[in-house]
């Protein structure tokens, strides 16, 4: 499993730089993930589990279900056929690819001054392919699916602060496959534990300030691994190896500072914005070490030496505007997204590149019952890698990368 995990850095890349998903319910996608200060409703309990404590009373809980759309990704230049060190000049294109991703969202009636929340959301992961070289050698298949569930509570301290927090459980499960002159083909699963802090700050009626940490959390990934050598690139040469394996990479920790105003707060018209500041701590990811339960012999070099990753911290700055109109909400935001990958380690498991979010959303509210549906475009830059500066031979540009995200929800208060 040298890269049983990299299959998540191959996707959600296009979420979120790096292999983060953010987005997971209608508000959050609608406002490009600017949902911090003013998360309200079931979703806070996973978004700022401090702002349940200012909840009407009563127990809220909201479904979603979100689709997600890869583009393409197109690579033009020259890179080495894995496994051989001869440079491949004939470009690569890395398939499409869908997804449906369901999340759930509860918080509890008030307890005095407690409130209880859950979410289930999926924090990270889905898939990229290449099927032809020399991205195939690379990346064949790379596949994750991780679902977090997220326990959370909050106490009001004053009547205008509040803490909150939570437990972060995560199970992972994924595929890898690559195929040259030695293949691998990899399934593996685990099980980790983090944590979320919230702080809630409303000075004045219309103005909330907040802030949300969420721990770094190692997916420790167990499974088993074939590897083969030669091999006609379909998984069927001889078996060099075929027993357990392990690695472990980073979900990195996560800062968010916001701040969001509403004007005209005492009307049913009124006006939110929402500045989010994050900083998402990257440079946990130093380098990827698959380990072996036994002798891979010949294959160790390219299968199980320490890959570099050298991944930095970045910034993202995200900005979300809710415009109330009586039983009707819209929504928009805007956000510009860092990617962490330095030009020296980047490779065809992660082609990752800065991105600009766009978004858009809409929700009903009834009284006890709400529907909405939530739109995110993320565009990411081209990439050119120069081949004198980056670890794996790779000489050219990675562009067309973007993803479209729908989410439709509905909401309930009980």
């Amino acid at each position: 499993m040298k890269k049983i995990v990299l299959w998540s850095t191959a996707a959600a890349a296009l979420m979120a730089g790096g292999y983060r998903i953010p987005e997971n319910s209608v508000n959050s996608m609608g406002l490009s993930a600017a949902y911090v200060a003013n998360a309200n409703g079931a979703d806070s309990a996973y978004y700022n589990p401090a702002n349940m404590a200012f909840e009407d009373g009563t127990q809220k809980a909201e479904a979603a279900l979100t689709f997600i759309s890869l583009s393409k990704i197109t690579f033009e230049g020259t890179a080495p056929t894995a496994g051989t060190g001869a440079p491949d000049s004939s470009g690569s294109t890395s398939q499409g690819e869908q997804f449906f991703i369901p999340t759930l969202f509860y918080v509890s009636p008030a307890l005095g001054d407690w409130r209880f929340g859950a979410a289930l959301v999926t924090p990270a992961g889905l898939s990229k392919r290449w099927e032809d070289q020399p991205g195939k050698g690379y990346a064949n298949e790379f596949t994750l699916e991780t679902v977090e569930f997220n326990p959370s509570f909050s106490y009001r301290v004053t009547p205008e602060f509040s803490v909150g927090g939570g437990v972060r459980l995560i199970y992972t499960s994924g595929v890898v496959k690559s195929a040259s002159v030695a293949s691998r083909d990899m399934t593996g699963t685990g099980l980790d534990f983090g944590y979320n802090l919230a702080l809630a700050y409303r000075p004045m009626p219309a103005l909330k300030l907040a802030a949300a940490y969420r721990s770094n959390v190692d997916l420790n990934v167990d499974g088993t691994a074939k590897l083969y050598f030669p091999d006609n690139q379909d998984y069927s040469g001889p078996k060099l190896y075929d027993g357990d394996a392990k690695v472990s990479v980073p979900v990195p920790a996560v800062l968010q500072l916001a701040a969001a105003y509403t004007f005209n707060e005492k009307s049913d018209h009124a006006t939110t914005v929402e500045f989010v500041y994050e900083r998402d701590y990257w440079s946990a990811y130093e380098k990827l070490d698959f380990d072996y339960a036994g002798d891979i012999g010949a294959l160790t070099p390219a299968f199980d030496d320490p890959i570099d990753k050298s991944w930095k911290d970045t910034d993202v700055y995200r900005l979300g505007l809710t415009q109330a109109l009586g039983e009707w909400t819209l929504m928009a935001g805007i956000g510009k997204d860092e990617t962490p990958v330095p030009e020296k380690t980047l490779n065809f498991e992660l082609p990752d590149s800065d991105a600009w979010i766009y978004s858009l959303g809409a929700r009903y509210d009834s009284g006890n019952w709400s529907a909405g549906l939530g739109m995110l475009y993320d565009t990411k830059e081209s990439r050119t890698v120069s081949g004198s500066v980056n670890d794996n031979g790779i000489d050219g540009t990675f562009k067309d990368a973007s993803a479209l995200l729908v989410t439709a929800g509905v909401g309930f208060r009980f």
